[in-house]
């Protein structure tokens, strides 16, 4: 599952989100909205969507 890669689009701004998940979310490496990043699909990867799904989708 490590190999394969996911697309994880930025669609909510961080304006007014906690602090905690504005660093998850630029961990990801999105800075921008309807930015987009390609990630393998680890279980680090895909906890820290879990943490701010609200802010982003996975793309396949």
């Amino acid at each position: 599952m490590a190999d394969k890669k996911i697309k994880i689009k930025q669609v909510r701004s961080t304006i007014g989100v906690p602090e905690k998940q504005i660093k998850v979310v630029r961990a990801l490496g999105l800075k921008k909205k309807d930015q987009v990043v390609e990630h393998s699909a680890s279980a680090t990867i895909l906890g820290m969507v879990k943490k701010v799904e609200h802010l982003v989708e996975v793309v396949e």
